[in-house]
């Protein structure tokens, strides 16, 4: 399988990030690591998404302050950016609808229609009218001048780098807007591009408690988008995917990320980690990065909290 005809894929990880831990990154690093060596793949970015400081959760801190620890976190990563859009909205935001705005987003930075998972789009490309032929797609029909799958990936990456980032606060969708017209003319045979959910098999078991999820919400993040999982605390993902009637419909978009990784992914704990704070643990370093600790500590976050 050539570079081209991999699967691209951009991997969205959303959650509360309160705050976040080494873990979380490191779910990143195995996903991407995991879905290379399957030669099916190539990651082309990573993106962290706070949830909506409506959420309601328990001991959760501004989106403020968790955005700022978020890229802290990912300041050293070349691939993994923090999107702020979720915390920026009225209201809490659903998983699934935060997939379809960087779907949508992706389709307005790139030019290209993001297929689902099972079935690649037929959607004529954005901006181009349904009656023309594929031929009337370029300038011209010279071969060197159509778009080649690294030409694709580098817009991409310069977009996925302008977008995915903490911004201060601005007008709504004002930062969605000044990208809109940073498209690439290409077909859509030119790359294959998907956004995957990224979790830990935590979520993945919450699909299977009753009237959590939306079944309509679980048919869109399973059956179009995808997931890749990672497995924690002794979680067994195949066992789970039993429990659900949506899951095992959808088994061949579950990805489970499976390596030699000794390290237990307990350290994902945001819970850990402020307990760890709050009794004046030095353990915390096993949990946090410095940067984020230090964040903690001047901001006085966390330190006097019960959550």
């Amino acid at each position: 399988m050539t570079e081209t005809t991999k699967t691209h894929v951009i991997l969205l990880a959303c959650g509360s990030f309160n705050p976040i831990t080494k873990g979380h990154i490191q779910m990143f690093e195995r996903a991407r690591d995991y879905l290379h060596k399957t030669g099916r793949f190539i990651v082309i970015g990573g993106i962290v998404s706070p949830v909506h400081d409506s959420y309601g959760k328990t001991g959760l801190v501004s989106s403020r302050h968790r955005l700022t620890m978020c890229q802290l976190a990912v300041q050293s990563s070349d691939w993994i950016r923090v999107d702020p859009w979720e915390c920026y909205q009225d209201t809490w935001q659903t998983t699934c609808s935060v997939l379809e705005h960087h779907r949508d987003l992706m389709k307005r930075v790139t030019g290209c229609i993001l297929s689902n998972v099972n079935t690649p789009s037929i959607t004529p490309m954005i901006g181009q009218p349904q009656n023309e032929s594929s031929q009337n797609i370029y300038q011209n029909n010279n071969v060197s001048s159509k778009p080649t799958a690294a030409k694709i990936l580098g817009k991409v990456g310069e977009s996925l780098s302008r977008i995915c980032c903490v911004r201060p606060p601005m007008e709504r969708f004002t930062f969605v807007d000044e990208n809109a017209n940073l498209g690439t003319v290409m077909r859509y045979e030119e790359i294959e591009l998907r956004i995957l959910l990224l979790c830990g098999s935590d979520l993945l078991e919450s699909f299977c408690i009753p009237g959590l999820w939306n079944e309509a919400d679980m048919e869109v993040i399973v059956g179009e988008f995808g997931m890749v999982v990672v497995p924690r605390d002794g979680a067994d993902p195949e066992r789970i995917m039993n429990h659900s009637s949506i899951l095992r419909k959808y088994k061949n978009n579950i990805l489970v990320v499976k390596d030699d990784s000794n390290h237990p992914m307990s350290v994902v704990s945001s819970t850990k980690s402020r307990l760890a704070l709050q009794h004046g643990d030095g353990h915390v370093v096993d949990y946090l990065c410095q940067p984020v600790i230090d964040y903690i500590l001047k901001s006085q976050l966390y330190i006097n909290a019960s959550g």
